[in-house]
C-alpha cells in the first residue's frame, strides 16, 4: 500500500503532466521556485511537502489545493464509483453532435461547481450517468468511450 507522500506525489504528477508539462517545463516556468530535482521527490513520494509549498504548487498549476490531496480513505478515485477526470482541451477537438452534446454539459458543469481551471474537469459518476443517458449509452461503454478519444486524464504519458 502506498505512502500518503506518495499518493500525494502520485496527485501531484497527475496534474503536471495533464498541464503537458516536464519537470524541467515547471521549474523554468517558476523561474527556479521548483526544482525539477526537488518536484520529481515530491511525486515519488521521497520527499514531504509542508502546506505553504503546498499551496504555492496549487497556486502554480492553478488547481485547489484539494486536488493535490489523495482521497479521504487514501485512494484515487475509482472512475465507476466516483467520476472521471476529463481534459478539456481534448473535447474541444471532439467533433459532431455528440462532441456538442459533451462540451455543453461540461461547461455546464463547470458553471454550477464555479471551476475555470480551463484544463480539466472531474465529473463525478452521477454527471457520467447523466452525459451517457443524453448520449444514449451505458455508464461503462460511454467511459470507455472517451478513454479512447483521449478526453479522460489518468495521468500515465
Amino acid at each position: 500500500m502506498p505512502t500518503y507522500n506518495e499518493l500525494v506525489g502520485e496527485r501531484l504528477r497527475s496534474i503536471r503532466r495533464q498541464r503537458g508539462l516536464s519537470l524541467q517545463d515547471v521549474q523554468k516556468l517558476s523561474e527556479q521556485e521548483f526544482k525539477a530535482a526537488v518536484l520529481g521527490a515530491y511525486e515519488r513520494g521521497e520527499r514531504s511537502l509542508s502546506l505553504p509549498r503546498l499551496q504555492r504548487l496549487a497556486q502554480f498549476f492553478t488547481v485547489p489545493i484539494l486536488q493535490l490531496l489523495p482521497q479521504d480513505d487514501g485512494h484515487t478515485p475509482n472512475a465507476a464509483a466516483e467520476g472521471i477526470t476529463i481534459d478539456l482541451n481534448q473535447v474541444e477537438r471532439l467533433s459532431g453532435q455528440d462532441g456538442q452534446v459533451v462540451e455543453r454539459f461540461l461547461r455546464g458543469i463547470q458553471m454550477l461547481r464555479q471551476d475555470f481551471n480551463g484544463r480539466v474537469l472531474t465529473i463525478r459518476a452521477n454527471d457520467l450517468r447523466m452525459l451517457a443517458m443524453l448520449l444514449d449509452q451505458s455508464e461503462e461503454g460511454f467511459s470507455e468511450r472517451l478513454t479512447e478519444l483521449g478526453v479522460t486524464s489518468d495521468g500515465s504519458e
